[in-house]
């Protein structure tokens, strides 16, 4: 059986025909605070606003620290186009033992629309199953986030159900949008 610190100790590049996705640094700073104080971009996900770039090194440290002991984490999105970094995609827990995981990303509001999330998004769920031996990927969002849950309908997902209050989020609870796709499926769509 894989053991998480096989897969993120030394976390691959992966590339697509727009992004690059390789590991987070603190070089990334700048950029992910161009789009971490976006209180649209946060409104979304569980983390505040960063209100100044001592969060977001805060935060990188974390990630950085992460990789180095092999824990779970998330790459950074870059675009080829603009030549930055632009978002994160990963994974938020894995589960070796039972060969399931939760896939989590965020994007930069200047590039939504345009499909970069859900490129992303497909790469590390074709990854989760070709070098992760998962059986199941899982992703979730606030119910209100209907681009959210398009992204996971776009990488194969199915709708498995609404948890409601299932987290409080910033001083609230919130209902989530649960969704999964199995490997049995994934492999009918290759």
């Amino acid at each position: 059986m894989l053991k998480v610190e096989d897969i993120f100790t030394h976390m691959p590049v992966l590339e697509t025909r727009r992004l690059v996705l390789r590991p987070l640094s603190l070089d990334d700073a700048q950029d992910m605070y161009d789009y971490a104080r976006d209180p649209l971009v946060s409104r979304y996900v569980p983390w505040e606003v960063h209100r100044g770039i001592e969060d977001t090194f805060a935060y990188l440290n974390t990630v950085v620290e992460d990789q180095l002991a092999g824990r779970v984490s998330s790459w950074a999105v870059v675009s080829k186009a603009e030549d930055k970094m632009v978002g994160t995609a990963g994974y938020v827990w894995w589960q070796p033992e039972h060969q399931k995981a939760e896939i989590g990303y965020v994007l930069a509001r200047s590039l939504w629309g345009q499909g970069l999330i859900s490129e992303a998004a497909k790469t590390i769920v074709d990854f989760g199953f070709t070098r992760m031996e998962l059986n199941r990927i899982e992703a979730r969002c606030f119910e209100e986030n209907i681009a959210s849950a398009r992204v996971m309908e776009h990488c194969g997902m199915t709708f498995e159900g609404r948890f409601r209050d299932y987290l409080r989020v910033k001083g609230a609870f919130c209902t989530f949008r649960f969704y999964s796709i199995l490997r049995r499926e994934w492999e009918e769509k290759l």
